[in-house]
């Protein structure tokens, strides 16, 4: 299509997010105080004593002549964060923090009374261990580790001491109630050193990274080995205590929000649906940090997921920076930021341990080595920023600085961006534009059969409860070639809601199962609503519509833009469903300048589904369902760039259920021109019995064709007697008799050469075909001169009575004078015209009259008897 091509433009930024506050590059006004919001309002709690200080300052805004204006000052409340930290990590590779826990352990002197302080000391469990109390109880402690971050490693950037300060991480230490404190008093204390380091050195602005960390609970793990589908937090839980989170860490004084330590990638989606909420409800441009945890040497999560998978599943919350940290150290990461850098839109980011743990549990590597080891990130510019993790000290992040600095390594340029693209996610990546499916056609394979309305062996096996049997028909879908899974689980007789849910707990457990992305299909939002929530990867939803009316329409679509899935949209509105091609174009045009103007949903992952509606039922409506969906499927790509046209396909063929081979021809010749003509990209289908267009034998090619194209009135009926005869040939194999014969009408009439005259055009003629005598070549006037005829056998028969004849002549010659009537038509002159003309001229003329039965006027003769004869 006229959209449709690759070229690269150069980035000078990262993607922004969809607010008018990120995509103006407003500055954050840093007046927490002044938002109104009733949730934001509601997480503030602030002790009635001991608290770390006297005020609750909420507003952290700067007088606009604190500083120069321009690179490199940054004042708070006038200058614009995302384009200050654009310019920094453009300019050089910026400096994190290392690792906090590190340090606190070198304070060797906390105990449980440390921990306490003045403040808790009847709590009724032990906290020591919580090393993020020690913000409320020894707030000297952690602003000493940051200023040292700042001082000594030359951090440009610092993270806040608050990697478990969540309602559900404190609920082990029965400290849920000091959460929005916590976050707050770690803020409060970074942004104070910060800005006493950034006074003494304005040209280096330092700022606050909110930390939010991945809780000790997982959304995709089950806690109990016998029970799959058993968690121990939900989707809804995480967001809600991640947003007080946020609220904590904002009113502190926080500049940047960072998710980290990533280990299931569940949990980082619902920090930043919490996130987007918070900034929704704010109206605030905030930075968003993404750092990813790769456990092990085979480069995934915890929770089993790729490196590209987990940006593939968080890349929808557009943030400036993605990278990885934690777990490894910078020798075994090498390979996986790799590949990270390889695909981010966004700037890269790594803080590594400092090596692999030891056996006390311990980290080996020097500043000398940490900075030796992660030389290889700088060097090949894969990083625009750098820190540490697990055992690392302000030492180890001053020897990576001081590397740097020495080698002039450059920053990690932003990549030249094309054509947005469909990356779904499961455990693995998946760019939907660039797939070639089995039978090598650019399309998507859905697979069916775990959909109640695709299988009627899953809807037994789900009915009856039996999951683990279901996961079997999933895995054996995605053997067969499927790339996506739909899931449905629409019955009157199933309770949906709860059915959709666990199947997916189970299914995200499965490696077999969930490496491939899951369309979650429903006609009701909330079933689709409660799959979503457990989906650690990018799913497609399937489907939302007009039906509902524009203002849910919108609602529905705003939901899944947060939660990053794409969407199918069907040709619905408030009248009914799309059946012509006009009506399909019409909604689908409608939708998608709702969806993208309105809603700003990403076009790459719109799917508009047309209906796929059933042909040959014999009415004469339905005819032309099939091409008018392949008309409409190019009209709708040509106006809609970048959307994605899919569709039910085994719709198309219902009125031939029970034979395969009918069925999945008339599929293969409407996919075939479909994918081919009109640019369709994915359907649900059945991929083990899906057929290459060569694999119809000749006359199904052609009956199918006409049937898809309503080529003729007989289509219908000619594939209801091939269907008859595919019946027929399977009863007999049964039966072990003789395969029967295929009607004649059925089969395909072979062709002969053609040559150069080979041609059947019609030729007007002005008589009729002429014997090949010369006489009658030349229409020769016949002469009526018998007489002269010298032929021995004509005269052989010539025999006259002696006596008795009729005439006393026996004259044979009956030429005219030519002279005997005028010449040309209507006359006629014997022995001077040409009998042949003249009774081609009267026959061309008018209708001649013939004589009639001389026997019947001989009977009239009465008088006639033996005698007279």
């Amino acid at each position: 299509f006229a959209w449709d091509n690759d070229d690269k433009t150069p980035q000078t930024e990262p993607p922004r997010p969809v607010s008018d506050a990120a995509q103006n590059r407003t500055p954050n006004p840093y007046q927490s105080g002044l938002l109104t919001d009733d949730k934001i309002k509601g997480f503030r709690k602030f002790p009635e004593s001991g608290a770390v200080w006297e005020d609750t300052r909420l507003d952290w805004c700067q007088p606009s002549d604190t500083f120069p204006e321009g690179w490199p000052y940054f004042v708070r409340g006038r200058d614009s964060l995302r384009e200050h930290i654009t310019k920094l990590f453009s300019t050089r590779i910026a400096m994190y923090d290392g690792a906090m826990g590190t340090m606190i352990q070198k304070h060797t002197e906390l105990d449980e009374t440390s921990f306490r302080g003045s403040r808790f000391p009847d709590h009724p469990c032990n906290v020591k261990g919580n090393n993020d109390l020690l913000s409320i109880t020894q707030p000297a402690i952690i602003k000493e580790i940051y200023r040292k971050y700042l001082e000594v490693g030359g951090s440009d950037m610092i993270g806040t001491n608050t990697f478990s300060s969540t309602q559900v991480a404190q609920a082990d230490y029965k400290m849920e109630h000091l959460v929005y404190e916590l976050n707050y008093a770690s803020a409060r204390l970074a942004r104070e050193v910060c800005d006493e380091v950034t006074a003494n050195e304005p040209t280096k602005p330092r700022f606050v990274v909110g930390a939010l960390g991945p809780t000790n609970r997982t959304g995709s793990i089950s806690p109990d080995v016998e029970d799959p589908s058993h968690r121990n937090v939900t989707f809804d839980e995480l967001v809600e205590t991640y947003f007080e989170q946020v609220v904590g860490l904002m009113d502190g004084g926080a500049d940047i929000l960072m998710v980290e330590t990533i280990f299931d990638t569940l949990n980082a989606k619902a920090a930043l649906y919490a996130i987007g909420e918070y900034l929704e409800a704010s109206g605030l441009d905030i930075p968003v940090f993404v750092s990813g945890t790769l456990v092990d040497l085979s480069g995934r999560t915890l929770s089993g997921q790729t490196g590209e998978a987990f940006y593939a599943s968080i890349r929808h919350c557009k943030p400036m920076c993605v990278g990885l940290n934690c777990a490894l150290g910078a020798q075994q990461m090498v390979p996986f930021l790799e590949r990270l850098s390889n695909i981010a839109e966004c700037f890269v980011h790594v803080y590594s341990n400092a090596g692999l743990p030891n056996a006390m549990g311990g980290y080996d590597d020097t500043p000398a080595d940490m900075a030796k080891y992660n030389h290889v990130f700088t060097e090949r510019g894969w990083v625009n920023m750098i820190g540490g993790c697990c055992g690392s000290t302000p030492e180890h992040v001053a020897a990576i600085r001081e590397m740097i600095a020495t080698e002039q390594h450059q920053p990690r340029p932003l990549p030249a961006l094309g054509r947005p693209k469909m990356w779904l996610s499961g455990l693995e990546d998946l760019v939907v534009d660039d797939l070639v499916n089995h039978l090598g056609y650019p399309f998507c394979n859905v697979g069916e059969r775990c959909n109640i309305a695709g299988s009627l062996k899953f809807k037994r096996l789900i009915m009856a409860g039996d999951y683990a049997a279901c996961m079997d028909v999933a895995k054996q879908q995605v053997a067969d070639g499927a790339h996506v899974v739909d899931i449905n689980v629409d019955d009157g007789m199933l309770d949906g809601h709860a059915a959709m849910q666990k199947f997916v707990k189970i299914a995200v457990t499965e490696p077999e199962v969930c490496k491939a992305p899951f369309m979650l299909d429903s006609s009701k939002f909330d079933i689709v609503l409660a799959g979503l929530k457990w989906c650690q990867g990018k799913p497609i939803v399937n489907s939302i519509s007009l039906k509902v009316g524009e203002a849910l329409f919108k609602e529905h679509a705003t939901i899944l833009r947060k939660h990053g899935a794409a969407v199918v949209v069907m040709a619905f509105d408030e009248n009914g469903q799309a059946a012509t091609e006009a009506e399909k174009v019409r909604i689908c045009k409608r939708s998608y300048d709702i969806l993208v103007n309105e809603v700003h949903f990403p076009p790459e992952d719109i799917v508009f589904d047309p209906n796929v509606l059933t042909i040959g039922t014999g009415m004469e409506e339905h005819a032309a369902y099939g091409i008018d969906f392949i008309t409409a499927t190019k009209q709708i790509k040509e106006q809609c760039p970048y959307v994605k046209i899919s569709g039910g396909i085994s719709n198309l063929s219902f009125g031939f259920r029970g034979v395969t081979y009918v069925r999945e021809s008339i599929h293969s010749v409407f996919l075939h021109h479909a994918i081919t003509e009109s640019g369709m990209d994915m359907g649900i289908v059945n991929a083990k019995e899906m057929l290459a267009l060569n694999d119809l034998d000749a006359s199904m090619l052609r009956t199918a064709s006409d049937l898809v194209f309503n080529k003729s009135e007989e289509a219908t009926e000619m594939m209801l007697d091939r269907t008859t005869y595919e019946k027929e040939k399977r009863d007999a194999r049964k039966a072990g008799t003789a395969l029967p014969k295929m009607p004649s009408h059925l089969l395909t009439q072979q062709q002969k050469v053609k040559f150069a005259w080979d041609n059947d055009d019609k030729t007007p003629q002005t008589e009729p075909p002429r014997p090949v005598s010369d006489a009658a070549q030349n229409r020769t006037p016949n002469p009526y001169q018998s007489g002269l005829l010298t032929d021995d056998k004509i005269k052989g028969f010539r025999k006259f009575p002696e006596s008795g004849a009729v005439w006393e002549d026996t004259r044979l010659d009956w030429c005219q004078p030519s002279d005997t009537f005028p010449e040309g038509w209507p006359y006629f002159v014997r022995g001077r015209d040409s009998l042949r003309e003249h009774i081609t001229k009267l026959f061309s003329t008018r209708i001649a009259m013939y004589d009639g039965a001389m026997g019947t006027m001989i009977q009239k003769h009465t008088e006639l008897d033996e005698t007279s004869f």
